[in-house]
């Protein structure tokens, strides 16, 4: 039987024969299960080195060492040289290696603020809805609990397309609550996003036309509480856990109790600026609870249910949450502008 030194002088050659003679593609695999796996050659002296007496491993030892330096080296330039060989040719594209950005173009920073939005309420249980942009008086108006002599009703304020009857372009996407109330009974719990027109001076702060969110929610025991943890929910979602938000009594004629929702501006970070008018406070939402002749001008019992409505630019969310400080540049399709707007989250 071949004592310790005999069977290392044999398994180096074995090593570098293998090395030499080894034309195999998968050449590194074979190498390391012949030699260094747990039952590969250089393995099994270790284990029975491990038995040899003192002199023994005073003797050996270091040549055992220098033996699986060698195994490991060889195996690690075979290793290499199978990845070099495997190379990809010239002009043949690399499978592996993520997807190159689409130059052909990208959302619009709106519809990504939009999409995110959706995305939030749709967690909450709230579905899409959606309506005609030119509408009539009722679904825009009257059902709503507009008076007959409210301000949004006069021509320097609503974009009508014709009188008597009234056809206008919608002011809000409250039209599209009162035509889903009509259509199905509660429970309800949809939002609305679409466009929406106002005759408005074009600034920093406003424009003639943006695009709103509208959210509903009519069912049985509806309180304000819930209004307010929705709320709270979304706009911590929508701008992080540790944005301040406050709730303001307000007036409108769809709801009643109503509220204004502010939170602190992301912009200049409370300390003021054009788009907070320097307060530091920013207003993201109007909300409140379904004001009863709304419920029953879309044939809901008031009696029976009740339920909160909420709406939100999407313009004011969207300067807050990517620090844009004018929502006329969202308009103006400037590519170098709009190009920035990739990815929200």
């Amino acid at each position: 039987m071949l004592n310790l030194d005999e069977r290392i002088k044999l398994i180096e050659a074995e090593i570098k024969s293998f090395v030499e003679s080894s034309t195999s593609t998968a050449a590194a695999e074979e190498f390391r299960l012949k030699f260094l796996s747990k039952k590969g050659a250089v393995s099994a002296l270790f284990d029975e080195f491990r038995n040899a007496g003192p002199e023994e491993k005073k003797q050996y030892g270091k040549a055992l060492n220098q033996l699986k330096q060698l195994a490991e080296a060889f195996y690690k330039e075979k290793s290499a040289s199978e990845q070099n060989s495997a190379a990809i040719p010239a002009g043949q594209p690399d499978l592996s290696l993520p997807v190159p950005p689409d130059p052909t173009g990208n959302l619009h920073p709106l519809n990504l603020i939009k999409y995110r939005i959706i995305e939030i309420f749709e967690q909450l249980g709230f579905n899409v809805e959606d309506g005609p942009e030119v509408e009539d008086d009722w679904h825009n108006f009257s059902a709503l609990n507009f008076p007959e002599n409210h301000p949004a009703r006069e021509m320097q304020d609503t974009f009508f397309v014709e009188k008597n009857p009234d056809i206008l372009l919608r002011t809000h996407t409250s039209n599209v609550q009162i035509r889903l109330m009509e259509k199905q009974k509660p429970p309800v719990r949809s939002i609305m996003p679409g466009r929406v027109y106002r005759n408005e001076a074009i600034s920093a702060r406003a424009h003639c036309f943006f695009h709103q969110v509208e959210g509903l929610y009519v069912d049985k025991k509806v309180s304000f509480a819930d209004l307010k943890q929705t709320l709270y929910h979304f706009a911590r979602k929508m701008f992080g856990p540790d944005t301040k938000i406050r709730f303001r009594p307000s007036f409108f004629p769809f709801t009643e109790p109503s509220a204004e929702i502010d939170i602190s501006c992301l912009i200049c970070k409370g300390k003021g600026c054009n788009v907070c008018k320097h307060s530091g406070w920013v207003e993201i939402a109007g909300s409140g609870m379904v004001h009863p002749n709304v419920l029953k001008n879309s044939g809901v019992d008031p009696e029976q249910f009740t339920g909160f409505a909420f709406g939100m630019g999407i313009e004011r969310i969207t300067m807050l949450c990517f620090g844009v400080n004018d929502l006329r540049l969202f308009s103006e399709n400037d590519v170098r502008f709009l190009r920035q707007f990739r990815s929200v989250f």
